[in-house]
């Protein structure tokens, strides 16, 4: 019980910490991080910056929001609030999923983080759209699992910040970690959020988790 809890705490502050991380765009010199890899002309392309900037900013409210939906206790007790966040939630990842599927045909490295961040973009905009679907259909069980994978999917942004240095700093540059990080932030999480869908509904079928 006590390393749930703290398993919880530490998923909440990524959440958070992640979810927050793109006002620094905002802040400071944005020409760092991920962007420092970027050609000036990409950097002054219009539709670009609109769809860079959709991605980051809905994706960090998906990010910030998501994790207390998943605290039993909060929704069992603040339904119709829960059902608010979850909208904004979902607007947030569908929009944000389509903007991060255009800047990822514009992902420096070649083929593998094109093909690593298209397929994620895809899938968290799947699972989200039909997660939603299921809850308005009355699907509860269905709903609950496929938020469990959007939101592994969401995870992604928190997830890449831990693999990439480690990467860079041991394969000794950042494309070569790069072509890897585009699939590694995000299929483990799918892989694990698996294992927790296994365990959760392992003695349930119609009662929600």
């Amino acid at each position: 019980m006590i390393a749930r809890k703290i398993s919880y705490y530490i998923l909440a502050f990524s959440c958070v910490a992640i979810g927050l991380y793109p006002a620094i765009y905002f802040i400071i010199d944005r020409k760092f991080g991920l962007l420092s890899s970027k050609s000036d002309i990409l950097l002054a392309d219009v539709l670009w910056n609109s769809m860079f900037y959709t991605h980051i900013i809905l994706g960090g409210i998906a990010l910030l929001i998501g994790w207390i939906q998943f605290n039993k206790k909060f929704r069992n007790q603040n339904l119709k609030l829960h059902k608010i966040i979850g909208k904004i939630y979902v607007v947030c990842c569908l929009l944000s999923a389509i903007a991060g599927f255009y800047i990822a045909l514009h992902a420096t490295g070649g083929i593998s983080p094109k093909l690593g961040f298209l397929c994620m973009a895809i899938f968290w905009f799947l699972s989200t759209y039909f997660a939603f679907t299921a809850i308005k259909k009355g699907n509860i069980i269905k709903h609950q699992k496929l938020m469990i994978y959007s939101y592994a999917a969401c995870f992604s942004a928190v997830t890449l910040r831990i693999w990439l240095p480690i990467l860079t700093a041991t394969l000794g540059g950042f494309l070569p970690a790069y072509r890897i990080v585009a699939w590694l932030s995000w299929i483990p999480n799918l892989i694990v959020a698996y294992f927790i869908i296994q365990y959760q509904f392992k003695n349930q079928k119609l009662k929600p988790i």
